[in-house]
């Protein structure tokens, strides 16, 4: 095998590979000795048919399977004999002639391009420090999560006869829509329970119920929002026929010993304890990911090399793939949002180089202390993930032990979070009491 080096270019490397005609015959011969006494040809015994027949019978074949071994295997070796590690798999183009390689007696020669993965040196560790935002848990926090859970039980009662609907009234209604006159799919009901506010209906259609009585006829004039659903609907103006049949308010909820049974606990004590340490355990969450996107942010601004563009160019179709998806759903274009497109794929270009440059540091940081996700975690995870499809789980299983590219999936976010937990564990992490809304504020929103 010849090697020659034809373009070396930061990370990118261009190599001629040669094999000469007399290896790839060498492999041939082997290969149909290896199966001669499995051939049957008219007018010979098995195991007696002579290489020459064999080559006229399935020498292109055989070659065929050959070379894309040789291909392959050449390629590894050249890297490995120059300690070379490739970032993505290397792309190899045949440049001499094919039908001559496969007929025998000329050289396979081929040309291989690869993108290198980057040489660096992974800071201090130890010399990292951040911040880590804690809340602690008031009456306040407990108190709100009871009345949600209150209004997931609530129930109500008729007002009295003559009653107006207010705010947070049930009605009971009949309605039909129409656009333009004519009526469309979803636009009809019957003895449809609405809670006023709830915003379960087109916004402004609530609103104009406020005030009304059992018996009432009224005509609501709405607008679908642009980014309603029904893509068919959406920016439509529509006018609702809407009938009331009941009014009923809300029943007041008193949170005792019986609220707390029918939420499945002893006693209202009880009860405060086991929401207080779910809030703990959500705020606990909060926390950590501040922590790491702290950690990250630090770890992003110490590294700086050179990235496989082929990794960003990757990285950065999965995120515009996202972010064109976001928009059908959302009824929008391009054209709608307030950046032109070159100024978002730039955006999202540097999203795409910190999260390849954070990749590959966090997994420099996995390799050099050993850190590995187990098949056990694997395991818990697929677990996990399979009883999200009820009645799949077999075929959701069998996919990703089926599927390399979609267990790296897997994995990949299973191995972030145990390098993370290690990294935070050496660097000097400093609590810091927030406020409840401080703590589940984004920092990224009001960012410039």
């Amino acid at each position: 095998m010849q090697v020659t080096e034809t373009a070396a270019e930061g990370l990118y490397r261009e190599f001629q590979i040669t094999i000469p005609a007399s290896e790839l015959d060498d492999k041939l011969n082997v290969r149909l000795d290896s199966i001669k006494d499995r051939v049957n040809l008219k007018g010979f015994r098995p195991g007696k048919v002579p290489v020459e027949h064999l080559k006229k019978a399935y020498g292109k074949q055989v070659m065929g399977e050959i070379i894309e071994e040789t291909l392959n295997e050449s390629s590894q070796k050249a890297l490995e004999e120059r300690s070379l590690r490739a970032a993505m798999q290397p792309t190899i183009d045949i440049t001499s002639n094919q039908d001559d390689v496969l007929g025998g007696g000329k050289d396979l020669e081929f040309k291989v391009g690869v993108e290198l993965m980057p040489e660096f040196e992974v800071m201090d560790l130890k010399t990292i420090k951040i911040e880590r935002p804690i809340a602690e848990v008031g009456d306040e926090e407990v108190n709100e999560q009871l009345t949600q859970m209150a209004s997931s039980q609530r129930t109500y009662e008729a007002r009295e006869e003559g009653a107006a609907a207010a705010l947070d009234d049930q009605v009971t209604i009949d309605f039909e829509g129409r656009i333009d006159g004519l009526a469309f799919d979803g636009g009809r009901g019957q003895d449809m329970a609405l809670v006023l506010g709830s915003g379960q209906f087109i916004p402004g259609f609530e609103e104009q119920l406020i005030g009304a009585k059992v018996g009432d006829e009224r005509e609501i004039k709405v607008t679908f929002p642009a980014d309603y659903p029904v893509s068919d609907l959406a920016t439509k103006e529509a006018e609702f026929e809407v009938k009331v049949s009941a009014v009923a308010t809300p029943v007041e909820v008193t949170f005792d010993d019986e609220f707390a049974k029918r939420m499945g606990m002893d006693d209202l004590a009880a009860l405060k304890k086991a929401v207080e340490a779910r809030i703990k355990h959500d705020f606990d969450l909060v926390s950590r990911s501040h922590a790491k996107r702290s950690l990250l942010d630090e770890l992003d601004q110490a590294h700086k090399f050179d990235l496989p563009k082929g990794m960003v160019d990757a990285e950065f179709q999965a995120i515009w793939q996202q972010v064109l998806q976001d928009l059908e759903r959302r009824n929008r274009k391009i054209e709608d949002e307030a950046d032109s497109e070159d100024a978002m794929r730039d955006e999202y270009r540097g999203i795409a180089e910190r999260r390849v440059r954070l990749g590959l540091v966090l997994a420099e940081i996995g390799n050099q202390n050993s850190i590995d996700v187990t098949q056990e975690e694997l395991g818990r995870a697929l677990n996990q993930l399979s009883r999200q499809y009820p009645g799949q789980e077999r075929e959701v299983y069998e996919y990703y032990q089926q599927n390399v590219g979609a267990m790296a999936q897997l994995r990949a976010p299973i191995f972030e979070d145990k390098v993370v937990d290690f990294v935070l564990e050496l660097i000097d992490v400093t609590d810091k009491k927030v406020s409840k809304d401080e703590l589940l504020t984004d920092p990224d929103d009001g960012a410039a």
